[in-house]
């Protein structure tokens, strides 16, 4: 298992929120629903998103935006559109009167909007994590803001797909709807790290470097098993000094911290299982007994795994690495600003 297959196994829906959006000019929409992740992309129509702490953006039909929360951002027409609509927690909507209008304005299966759509309307999609799996935390911990893949770098097959199965109410449809979500955005994803110089995180590049890409696919496809500096050197064929200054140079912390915090995010993840209990997360991540990971848990995250299964998850995600930021994917053409 390569180390970006291995983080992009996190980001995995559950039931994800997704709409379509209908709006007539002009319309402003404030989110302030602190969902951690969220995905939009237009259909028809442009609109501005603007983030409350980052660039703003033009997005078009069928470029991809990735929104990093619990920040609030707005989506609009226009950038001077006063905010006419808030989503709040729970996805229930209200007016600037404090008017609730998630039932007034729903317009048939997973639709919604102020009216229904003629050659005018600006149609959004979107898609939003509840909670991402602490998998996939490390990788969208490092992500900026906002993120966008303008169409012309997309496959607009996923966009299109999506379009046709939202309104969709047939068995199964929440999984399909699910797993289309993860797809887009894992592609936007692949595309942000593989992009020279969008910023992906050292762990990430370090995938190509000749010594510490090997001892990361060792840790990643072998968590539980009992590593050591020396024997990770042995394998990849270094001395152990050579191994421990070049894995801390390129990834940022040595070997053996690396795989803690591996290890400590497969139990997170785990524990949200409702049939497992500390002592057989612990045997599936490599640790000898409940005590041994509650100790290693408790001293990185600051809670133990009873109090982080307790809901206690907030304090447990990593700072970014990095300042706000808005990074959009690939040159903007002409037309384009």
């Amino acid at each position: 298992m390569d180390t970006l297959t291995g983080l992009l196994e996190g980001p995995k829906a559950r039931g994800a929120f997704l709409l379509k959006s209908v709006f007539n000019p002009p319309w402003s929409l404030r989110v302030e629903d602190r969902a951690p992740l969220s995905v939009v992309t237009m259909v028809h129509g442009d609109a501005w998103l603007l983030p409350d702490h980052a660039t703003p953006v033009l997005i078009r039909p069928g470029d991809v935006a990735v929104v990093r929360g619990p920040d609030p951002y707005t989506v609009a027409d226009t950038p001077d559109t006063p905010v006419q609509i808030t989503v709040g927690p729970e996805q229930r909507c209200s007016t600037q009167e404090g008017e609730d209008v998630t039932d007034t304005m729903a317009l048939g299966v997973r639709t919604w909007g102020d009216a229904f759509q003629d050659a005018g309307s600006s149609v959004m999609l979107s898609g939003t994590y509840q909670a991402p799996s602490e998998i996939g935390r490390r990788l969208l911990s490092a992500l900026p803001t906002l993120l966008v893949r303008p169409a012309e770098a997309a496959d607009n097959t996923l966009v299109t797909l999506l379009t046709s199965e939202i309104s969709k109410d047939e068995p199964g449809q929440e999984i399909v709807l699910d797993r289309l979500l993860d797809l887009l955005l894992i592609g936007v994803l692949r595309t942000w790290l593989a992009a020279p110089g969008s910023g992906a995180p050292s762990w990430y590049r370090a995938q190509g470097d000749p010594v510490v890409g090997p001892a990361l696919r060792l840790l990643h496809e072998n968590p539980f098993h009992g590593w050591t500096v020396e024997e990770l050197a042995l394998k990849v064929g270094v001395s152990r000094a050579c191994l421990a200054r070049r894995f801390t140079d390129v990834v940022g912390e040595p070997p053996v911290a690396y795989l803690t915090g591996w290890r400590l995010a497969l139990a997170a993840d785990l524990l949200r299982e409702p049939d497992a209990t500390v002592t057989t997360v612990a045997r599936r991540v490599g640790y000898s007994s409940a005590f041994a990971l509650s100790t290693a848990f408790k001293r990185v995250r600051g809670i133990s795994p009873q109090e982080f299964r307790a809901g206690a998850t907030q304090a447990t995600a990593p700072p970014s690495a990095e300042p706000p930021r808005t990074v959009v994917l690939s040159p903007p053409g002409p037309d384009r600003p």
